[in-house]
Protein backbone atom coordinates (compact mmCIF):
# COMPACT_ATOMS: atom_id res chain seq x y z
CA UNK A 1 0.00 0.00 0.00
CA UNK A 2 1.12 3.53 -0.71
CA UNK A 3 1.50 5.89 1.60
CA UNK A 4 1.48 9.68 1.02
CA UNK A 5 4.93 11.07 2.60
CA UNK A 6 4.17 13.85 5.32
CA UNK A 7 6.53 16.37 5.19
CA UNK A 8 7.83 17.74 8.52
CA UNK A 9 10.52 20.52 8.69
CA UNK A 10 13.44 19.10 10.85
CA UNK A 11 11.73 18.08 14.12
CA UNK A 12 13.58 18.29 17.17
CA UNK A 13 13.25 14.37 19.34
CA UNK A 14 14.36 16.55 22.29
CA UNK A 15 11.51 17.34 23.73
CA UNK A 16 12.56 19.93 26.69
CA UNK A 17 14.58 21.83 24.44
CA UNK A 18 11.58 22.63 22.63
CA UNK A 19 9.36 23.77 25.64
CA UNK A 20 9.42 27.70 26.15
CA UNK A 21 12.05 28.60 29.15
CA UNK A 22 8.64 29.92 30.99
CA UNK A 23 7.40 26.45 30.82
CA UNK A 24 10.20 24.24 32.28
CA UNK A 25 10.10 25.79 35.69
CA UNK A 26 7.77 23.60 38.34
CA UNK A 27 7.88 24.73 41.66
CA UNK A 28 9.24 22.05 44.26
CA UNK A 29 8.08 21.07 47.61
CA UNK A 30 9.83 20.19 50.51
CA UNK A 31 6.80 18.53 52.15
CA UNK A 32 6.76 15.52 50.12
CA UNK A 33 7.36 12.46 51.23
CA UNK A 34 8.50 9.66 48.96
CA UNK A 35 7.54 6.70 51.77
CA UNK A 36 4.11 7.88 51.95
CA UNK A 37 3.46 8.51 48.53
CA UNK A 38 4.50 4.89 47.29
CA UNK A 39 1.90 3.23 49.96
CA UNK A 40 -1.13 5.28 48.87
CA UNK A 41 -3.94 3.93 48.13
CA UNK A 42 -6.30 5.15 45.59
CA UNK A 43 -10.11 4.93 45.41
CA UNK A 44 -11.94 1.80 43.23
CA UNK A 45 -12.78 3.36 39.75
CA UNK A 46 -15.10 1.98 37.44
CA UNK A 47 -14.84 1.77 33.80
CA UNK A 48 -17.79 0.33 31.16
CA UNK A 49 -17.21 -0.07 27.99
CA UNK A 50 -19.36 -1.66 24.91
CA UNK A 51 -18.78 -3.18 21.70
CA UNK A 52 -19.03 0.01 19.95
CA UNK A 53 -16.21 1.57 21.99
CA UNK A 54 -14.04 -1.81 21.07
CA UNK A 55 -14.69 -1.24 17.52
CA UNK A 56 -13.70 2.27 17.16
CA UNK A 57 -10.25 0.90 19.31
CA UNK A 58 -9.71 -1.21 16.26
CA UNK A 59 -10.20 1.86 13.98
CA UNK A 60 -8.56 4.25 15.68
CA UNK A 61 -5.41 1.50 15.80
CA UNK A 62 -5.41 0.94 11.97
CA UNK A 63 -7.57 -2.58 12.16
CA UNK A 64 -8.51 -2.67 8.12
CA UNK A 65 -7.41 0.65 7.22
CA UNK A 66 -5.04 -1.73 4.42
CA UNK A 67 -8.17 -3.89 3.59
CA UNK A 68 -11.96 -2.83 4.86
CA UNK A 69 -12.61 -6.75 4.34
CA UNK A 70 -8.76 -8.14 6.07
CA UNK A 71 -9.18 -11.27 6.68
CA UNK A 72 -7.50 -11.49 10.28
CA UNK A 73 -8.71 -8.22 11.39
CA UNK A 74 -12.12 -8.18 10.36
CA UNK A 75 -13.63 -9.94 13.32
CA UNK A 76 -12.56 -7.02 15.47
CA UNK A 77 -14.86 -4.61 13.81
CA UNK A 78 -18.22 -6.98 11.96
CA UNK A 79 -19.84 -10.05 13.67
CA UNK A 80 -17.62 -12.15 10.88
CA UNK A 81 -18.93 -15.51 9.95
CA UNK A 82 -22.09 -15.50 12.22
CA UNK A 83 -19.46 -14.24 15.28
CA UNK A 84 -21.73 -13.82 17.93
CA UNK A 85 -19.71 -10.66 19.25
CA UNK A 86 -16.43 -9.17 17.40
CA UNK A 87 -13.09 -9.53 19.04
CA UNK A 88 -11.36 -7.21 21.37
CA UNK A 89 -7.73 -6.58 20.67
CA UNK A 90 -5.36 -7.26 23.92
CA UNK A 91 -3.81 -3.58 23.59
CA UNK A 92 -7.31 -2.58 24.43
CA UNK A 93 -7.03 -2.99 27.88
CA UNK A 94 -4.37 0.12 27.97
CA UNK A 95 -7.43 1.93 28.19
CA UNK A 96 -8.60 1.05 31.34
CA UNK A 97 -5.29 2.60 32.72
CA UNK A 98 -6.20 6.14 31.48
CA UNK A 99 -7.53 7.18 34.60
CA UNK A 100 -4.85 5.75 36.58
CA UNK A 101 -2.15 8.83 35.44
CA UNK A 102 -5.16 11.98 37.16
CA UNK A 103 -3.70 11.72 40.19
CA UNK A 104 -2.97 14.71 42.38
CA UNK A 105 -0.43 14.10 45.73
CA UNK A 106 0.15 17.01 47.92
CA UNK A 107 4.10 17.90 47.64
CA UNK A 108 4.82 16.58 43.70
CA UNK A 109 3.59 19.67 42.05
CA UNK A 110 4.07 19.23 38.22
CA UNK A 111 2.83 21.16 34.84
CA UNK A 112 0.61 18.01 33.28
CA UNK A 113 1.53 19.54 30.04
CA UNK A 114 5.25 18.28 30.64
CA UNK A 115 4.41 14.77 31.60
CA UNK A 116 6.02 12.35 28.67
CA UNK A 117 4.15 8.67 28.78
CA UNK A 118 7.49 6.21 29.01
CA UNK A 119 6.33 2.69 29.50
CA UNK A 120 3.60 1.04 29.08
CA UNK A 121 3.27 -2.56 30.48
CA UNK A 122 0.38 -5.24 30.30
CA UNK A 123 -0.31 -8.53 31.49
CA UNK A 124 -3.17 -9.95 30.13
CA UNK A 125 -5.01 -13.19 32.14
CA UNK A 126 -8.06 -13.78 30.45
CA UNK A 127 -9.88 -12.78 26.90
CA UNK A 128 -10.99 -9.03 27.48
CA UNK A 129 -15.08 -9.51 26.85
CA UNK A 130 -16.56 -7.73 24.13
CA UNK A 131 -18.64 -5.18 26.68
CA UNK A 132 -18.17 -4.95 30.16
CA UNK A 133 -18.02 -3.50 33.29
CA UNK A 134 -14.90 -2.90 35.63
CA UNK A 135 -13.87 -2.30 39.11
CA UNK A 136 -10.66 -1.00 38.91
CA UNK A 137 -7.89 -0.94 41.57
CA UNK A 138 -4.50 1.80 41.30
CA UNK A 139 -1.51 1.71 42.95
CA UNK A 140 1.93 3.19 43.19
CA UNK A 141 4.43 0.35 41.42
CA UNK A 142 7.06 2.59 41.73
CA UNK A 143 8.35 6.59 42.15
CA UNK A 144 12.07 7.58 41.37
CA UNK A 145 13.90 10.83 41.58
CA UNK A 146 15.79 11.62 38.54
CA UNK A 147 17.40 15.45 39.91
CA UNK A 148 15.13 17.37 37.38
CA UNK A 149 12.42 14.56 36.71
CA UNK A 150 10.36 11.97 38.84
CA UNK A 151 9.16 8.90 37.08
CA UNK A 152 6.26 7.55 38.63
CA UNK A 153 4.80 3.85 38.08
CA UNK A 154 1.06 3.37 38.34
CA UNK A 155 -0.24 -0.09 37.97
CA UNK A 156 -4.21 -0.34 37.29
CA UNK A 157 -5.62 -4.22 38.29
CA UNK A 158 -9.25 -4.52 35.97
CA UNK A 159 -11.91 -7.21 37.53
CA UNK A 160 -14.66 -7.80 36.05
CA UNK A 161 -17.40 -6.14 37.78
CA UNK A 162 -19.83 -9.13 38.05
CA UNK A 163 -18.01 -12.09 38.11
CA UNK A 164 -14.86 -10.65 39.94
CA UNK A 165 -12.25 -12.03 37.74
CA UNK A 166 -8.77 -9.88 37.42
CA UNK A 167 -9.26 -9.21 33.14
CA UNK A 168 -5.54 -7.62 32.66
CA UNK A 169 -3.26 -5.55 34.61
CA UNK A 170 -1.76 -2.16 33.44
CA UNK A 171 1.90 -0.68 34.82
CA UNK A 172 2.09 2.56 33.18
CA UNK A 173 5.42 5.12 33.27
CA UNK A 174 5.71 8.61 33.17
CA UNK A 175 8.10 10.99 33.31
CA UNK A 176 7.37 14.36 34.89
CA UNK A 177 9.58 16.82 34.21
CA UNK A 178 10.53 19.64 37.02
CA UNK A 179 9.52 17.17 40.01
CA UNK A 180 12.21 15.56 40.68
CA UNK A 181 14.31 16.34 43.64
CA UNK A 182 12.37 15.46 46.64
CA UNK A 183 14.71 13.25 48.24
CA UNK A 184 15.31 13.38 51.63
CA UNK A 185 19.06 12.54 51.61
CA UNK A 186 22.03 12.38 49.35
CA UNK A 187 20.98 8.96 48.02
CA UNK A 188 18.38 10.03 45.16
CA UNK A 189 14.96 7.83 46.29
CA UNK A 190 13.87 4.84 44.01
CA UNK A 191 11.34 2.87 44.67
CA UNK A 192 9.24 -0.36 42.65
CA UNK A 193 7.91 -3.22 43.65
CA UNK A 194 7.98 -5.54 41.50
CA UNK A 195 10.83 -7.95 39.74
CA UNK A 196 13.43 -6.36 37.92
CA UNK A 197 13.03 -7.71 34.71
CA UNK A 198 9.21 -7.37 34.49
CA UNK A 199 8.82 -4.70 31.50
CA UNK A 200 12.52 -3.89 31.43
CA UNK A 201 14.09 -2.41 27.88
CA UNK A 202 14.79 -5.06 25.40
CA UNK A 203 18.18 -5.18 23.18
CA UNK A 204 17.37 -5.23 19.51
CA UNK A 205 19.26 -8.44 17.99
CA UNK A 206 21.56 -7.28 15.16
CA UNK A 207 20.62 -9.90 12.89
CA UNK A 208 17.79 -9.59 10.38
CA UNK A 209 14.10 -9.59 11.81
CA UNK A 210 11.98 -13.02 11.35
CA UNK A 211 9.16 -10.59 10.01
CA UNK A 212 8.59 -6.82 9.17
CA UNK A 213 5.36 -5.24 8.79
CA UNK A 214 4.96 -1.82 7.27
CA UNK A 215 1.95 0.30 7.66
CA UNK A 216 0.63 3.38 7.01
CA UNK A 217 -1.06 5.94 9.67
CA UNK A 218 -3.90 8.20 8.60
CA UNK A 219 -3.23 12.39 8.59
CA UNK A 220 -6.49 11.89 10.85
CA UNK A 221 -5.28 9.00 13.29
CA UNK A 222 -5.09 11.19 16.15
CA UNK A 223 -8.22 12.39 15.65
CA UNK A 224 -9.95 8.65 15.16
CA UNK A 225 -8.04 7.41 18.31
CA UNK A 226 -9.06 10.16 20.53
CA UNK A 227 -12.40 8.50 20.53
CA UNK A 228 -11.62 5.91 23.17
CA UNK A 229 -10.68 8.26 25.60
CA UNK A 230 -7.41 10.19 25.77
CA UNK A 231 -8.55 13.76 24.71
CA UNK A 232 -5.18 15.45 25.72
CA UNK A 233 -4.94 18.30 23.16
CA UNK A 234 -1.42 17.84 22.25
CA UNK A 235 -3.06 14.95 20.23
CA UNK A 236 -5.65 17.73 18.02
CA UNK A 237 -4.31 20.93 18.97
CA UNK A 238 -1.94 22.90 17.17
CA UNK A 239 -0.97 25.26 19.30
CA UNK A 240 -0.54 23.27 22.23
CA UNK A 241 1.67 21.07 20.37
CA UNK A 242 4.01 23.88 19.46
CA UNK A 243 3.99 25.29 22.92
CA UNK A 244 5.07 21.18 23.67
CA UNK A 245 8.22 21.46 20.73
CA UNK A 246 6.01 19.56 17.79
CA UNK A 247 5.41 20.92 14.85
CA UNK A 248 2.50 19.14 14.52
CA UNK A 249 -0.09 17.37 16.99
CA UNK A 250 1.32 14.55 17.51
CA UNK A 251 -0.05 10.53 17.37
CA UNK A 252 -0.89 8.75 20.83
CA UNK A 253 1.85 6.17 22.23
CA UNK A 254 -0.59 4.07 22.65
CA UNK A 255 -1.79 4.31 19.66
CA UNK A 256 1.71 3.59 18.14
CA UNK A 257 1.15 0.38 20.29
CA UNK A 258 -1.15 -0.53 19.01
CA UNK A 259 -0.04 -0.73 15.78
CA UNK A 260 2.75 -2.39 16.37
CA UNK A 261 1.06 -5.48 18.57
CA UNK A 262 -1.96 -5.59 15.84
CA UNK A 263 1.54 -6.32 13.50
CA UNK A 264 2.77 -9.05 15.57
CA UNK A 265 -0.66 -10.74 15.81
CA UNK A 266 -1.16 -10.69 11.81
CA UNK A 267 2.86 -11.96 10.92
CA UNK A 268 3.45 -14.08 14.69
CA UNK A 269 0.23 -15.12 15.56
CA UNK A 270 -1.33 -15.79 12.16
CA UNK A 271 -4.07 -13.52 13.40
CA UNK A 272 -4.97 -15.30 16.90
CA UNK A 273 -5.09 -12.47 19.50
CA UNK A 274 -5.67 -15.07 22.05
CA UNK A 275 -1.42 -15.55 22.10
CA UNK A 276 -0.65 -12.58 23.64
CA UNK A 277 -0.08 -12.76 26.96
CA UNK A 278 2.02 -10.12 28.27
CA UNK A 279 2.89 -6.60 26.30
CA UNK A 280 5.80 -4.67 27.00
CA UNK A 281 6.11 -1.19 25.27
CA UNK A 282 8.90 1.85 25.53
CA UNK A 283 8.47 5.09 23.82
CA UNK A 284 11.64 6.54 22.45
CA UNK A 285 9.87 9.29 20.01
CA UNK A 286 6.67 10.97 18.42
CA UNK A 287 4.90 10.31 15.87
CA UNK A 288 3.63 12.66 13.56
CA UNK A 289 -0.43 11.47 12.01
CA UNK A 290 0.48 10.53 8.73
CA UNK A 291 3.92 8.44 9.00
CA UNK A 292 4.60 5.38 7.49
CA UNK A 293 5.54 2.72 11.01
CA UNK A 294 7.82 -0.36 10.47
CA UNK A 295 7.67 -3.04 13.11
CA UNK A 296 10.46 -5.13 12.82
CA UNK A 297 10.13 -8.41 14.73
CA UNK A 298 12.51 -11.22 16.14
CA UNK A 299 11.44 -14.70 17.93
CA UNK A 300 13.32 -15.52 21.07
CA UNK A 301 11.17 -18.74 22.37
CA UNK A 302 8.13 -17.63 23.24
CA UNK A 303 9.05 -14.28 23.23
CA UNK A 304 8.90 -11.76 20.12
CA UNK A 305 11.39 -8.50 20.32
CA UNK A 306 9.89 -5.85 18.18
CA UNK A 307 10.89 -2.41 17.28
CA UNK A 308 9.07 0.40 15.25
CA UNK A 309 10.46 3.19 13.05
CA UNK A 310 8.93 5.88 11.40
CA UNK A 311 10.12 5.08 7.95
CA UNK A 312 10.19 8.79 6.85
CA UNK A 313 12.93 10.26 9.54
CA UNK A 314 14.48 6.51 10.05
CA UNK A 315 14.07 6.93 13.77
CA UNK A 316 13.20 4.29 16.16
CA UNK A 317 10.12 5.29 17.99
CA UNK A 318 8.97 2.23 20.12
CA UNK A 319 10.58 -0.94 21.08
CA UNK A 320 9.36 -4.15 23.38
CA UNK A 321 8.59 -7.27 23.85
CA UNK A 322 5.52 -9.37 23.50
CA UNK A 323 5.32 -12.67 25.43
CA UNK A 324 3.15 -15.42 23.88
CA UNK A 325 1.40 -18.54 25.32
CA UNK A 326 2.71 -20.60 22.34
CA UNK A 327 3.88 -20.61 18.48
CA UNK A 328 2.38 -22.44 15.50
CA UNK A 329 5.45 -25.05 14.51
CA UNK A 330 5.43 -23.77 10.99
CA UNK A 331 6.64 -20.91 12.31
Amino acid sequence: MSCPVLLVPNPNPNFETEIPKEEKTVAMSPDLDPEKFASLKFPETPYTYSERDVAVYALGVGACARDAVDADELKYVYHENGQKSIQVLPTFAALFSLGSLKFHVPGLDFDPRLLLHGQQYIEIYKPLPTSASLNNTVSVAGLHDKGKAAVVEMETRSYDKDSGALLCMNRTTVFLRGAGGFSKSSHPFSYSNYPKDQGSSVKIPKGQPFAVFEDCTLRSQALLYRLSGDYNPLHSDPMIAKIAGFTLPILHGLCTLGFAVRAIIKCICRGDSNMVKCISGRFLLHVYPGETLVTEMWLKGSRVIYQTKVQERSRAVLSGYVDLHGLSSSL
